[in-house]
This record gives structure tokens, sequence and C-alpha cells, in this order.
């Protein structure tokens, strides 16, 4: 069973796009998610979180050339578990948000949403004939 889940935060790097031998993008990058609190005496406090992140596909694309380190992003996805062998024979694992889908959180700044080619069916170019009332799907 799969359980979604939101983070919000700022991007600690630019996003790093690579791709697979079977053509397909990824992309890899990191969201640290700040906690502000006030403990019972007064003192105000705050944790730092940092999540690891990757999304496969035409979204590991616009990822890489849509945001940057430092950007404010609003993140869904799933939280899976990998684990590895080192060369040395340790073992390794890192639990990584498989991002489902991202954008920015616009209570700090604003966009301008430009569709892809790929997200509209039958269109060539990046805005092709693109009517914004107009359902694309």
């Amino acid at each position: 069973m799969k359980s979604s889940t939101n983070i919000t935060g700022n991007l600690t790097r630019d996003p790093e796009l690579k791709f697979l031998q079977n053509g397909s993008a990824t992309v890899r990058f990191s969201v640290a998610v700040n906690e502000k609190w006030t403990d019972r005496q007064g003192n105000p406090k705050e944790k730092t979180s940092y999540f690891d992140c990757d999304a496969i596909g035409d979204i590991a694309k616009n990822i890489a050339d849509s945001l940057r380190k430092g950007d404010r992003v609003v993140v869904a996805g799933n939280f899976e578990q990998r684990s590895w062998e080192t060369p040395e024979g340790e073992k390794r694992s890192v639990i990584e948000l498989k991002v489902e889908s991202i954008g920015p959180d616009l209570r700090f700044a604003v966009a301008t949403v430009q569709r892809t080619a790929h997200s509209i069916p039958g269109r060539q170019g990046a805005n092709a004939d693109y009517h914004p009332h107009e359902e694309p799907f």
C-alpha cells in the first residue's frame, strides 16, 4: 500500500538531470523543510529536515528546466526505501521521496505556467495554439 505525502520547503541545490540507458529523464534534488515553534517556556525553536527527492520522465525535465536552488516548492509523492551494498561490503539505505507532482509555493512567489508539448496531446511546440480555458485532456 502506498501512502502519499506532501512536503513544503526550499531546494538545497539545483536539480541534477540525467538520462537512463533507455532515454528516460531522471532528476534528483533535495528539499529542506523548516519547522518553527515555541516551547512551553516561550523560547523559539527551529528544526530543519532534509529530504532527497527524485522523479522520472517528463516531470524530471520540467523540474530541471523550472526550478533552482533556494526555490520554495510544494512536493507530493511517496516515500520509498532503497538499499545497497558498497564495494567494501557495507550495507547502506536511504529513504527518498518519489515525486508525483511539484510546484512553486505561491505564498512567497509568483509563477507563470507554460505548458509543454508533451502535456497537450496532439499539439506541437511548447504552447502551440494553447487556450487557457480549454481542457487539454
